[in-house]
């Protein structure tokens, strides 16, 4: 059992009943799921009033409408374990495609469209997460112009264990969409074509026959889908849930998470509401926003992103103590990626970046 100590001015309960004139910190380990303790500063954690040097927080304004994300996914952050891209898709590609690599998350932000898979097709609309096998040949076609962020993993996403919530937590298993067996819809053309990622490269296999031919199949690995929308968020009117309660995928190293609209704590018990101060010492942390009034940040805007580096403490904006008493509801939908290893910024990252996105804590 571990060894849990106290000493000076703290709470019985943690995030309920902060002392006045005091600012609670969760200084934790494994990314809210190993040992932590709080801390009950008299400033807040994130009230700096300047930042030298490269371990600060970063932002990318909504980059989807830029032509250098149109018809391609471009890389903005990876490590060893994953790569996050963004990309507007507005024409069906003309090659299939299989990523002998990556296992691939695609997140559609907008628009509208299927992938024919060699499971069977899947219908994409907004605020769907599609799974894709690494191996899995597919082809997306386009209907309303899609923006997507996706996450190409190292390992498989799996869905996290429910422990005592039992099977029915988080989004009922008759949510998720499995694609029924079905072929491919194009059959007029003399060759197809098949890009294969290996070792980030591409190769082109060609057919004379449509490449999703399967008409049947079986087993546990395959392509699905399930929407953000369907998600239930663990709720507590006494307690601030952490952000490892909205656990969505989990992977090697990392794990994404589904920030949903839900009822906020009650003031009366005296909970946080917010957000709460944290130093999560082991892990990375990326949220991007999908819709909805982001009360925890200010001036963000649907489709732009955040990059919390492990190190540098994380927390809400100076407005969102305010908001967070005016409100009853939050109307937010983010997704969250928490990596254990460091996440590196590509240089299209650097070009795009908010320099200044580090200030807006800042004492005014």
């Amino acid at each position: 059992m571990e060894n849990f100590l106290a000493s000076g001015v703290y709470t019985k309960q943690a995030h309920v009943k902060i002392p006045e004139g005091m600012f609670e910190e969760e200084h934790g380990r494994k990314g809210f799921f190993g040992r932590v303790s709080h801390l009950y500063r008299q400033n807040k954690p994130t009230d700096w009033t300047h930042i030298v040097g490269e371990l600060k927080p970063r932002n990318l304004p909504p980059l989807f409408s830029d032509k250098h994300f149109q018809n391609k996914f471009v890389k903005i952050l990876f490590n060893k374990d994953l790569e996050v891209y963004l990309g507007t898709i507005t024409e069906n590609p003309k090659s299939f495609y299989r990523n002998a690599d990556f296992d691939e998350m695609f997140f559609i932000h907008e628009g509208e469209g299927r992938m024919e898979t060699i499971y069977g097709h899947i219908p994409l609309h907004k605020g769907d997460y599609v799974i894709v096998p690494r191996g899995t040949t597919y082809k997306t076609y386009v209907t309303k112009p899609m923006k997507i962020l996706k996450v190409e993993s190292n390992s498989e996403f799996e869905e996290p264990t429910r422990g005592i919530l039992g099977p029915n937590a988080l989004y009922d298993q008759t949510a998720k969409y499995v694609p029924e067996a079905a072929v491919g819809s194009e059959h007029d053309l003399n060759e197809y074509h098949v890009d294969i990622k290996h070792r980030g490269a591409l190769t082109r296999v060609t057919y004379p026959f449509n490449p999703l031919d399967a008409v049947g199949w079986k087993g546990s690995l395959y392509a699905w889908k399930i929407s953000i929308y369907d998600y239930c968020p663990i709720n507590s009117h006494k307690y601030h849930i952490p952000p490892s309660g909205h656990t969505m995928f989990v992977a090697q190293n990392f794990v994404i998470c589904s920030f949903v609209a839900r009822p906020l704590e009650h003031t009366s018990e005296g909970v946080l509401k917010v957000p709460f101060f944290h130093s999560n010492i082991d892990y990375d942390e990326v949220l991007f926003y999908h819709q909805g009034n982001f009360f925890s940040r200010d001036n963000i805007d649907a489709g732009a992103i955040t990059f919390h580096p492990q190190g540098i403490n994380h927390g809400p904006h100076p407005k969102a103590f305010l908001k967070a008493n005016e409100n009853e509801f939050t109307d937010e939908f983010a997704v969250m990626i928490d990596a254990r290893n460091t996440l590196n910024m590509t240089p299209e990252f650097e070009k795009f970046e908010n320099k200044d996105y580090w200030k807006s804590w800042m004492i005014k």
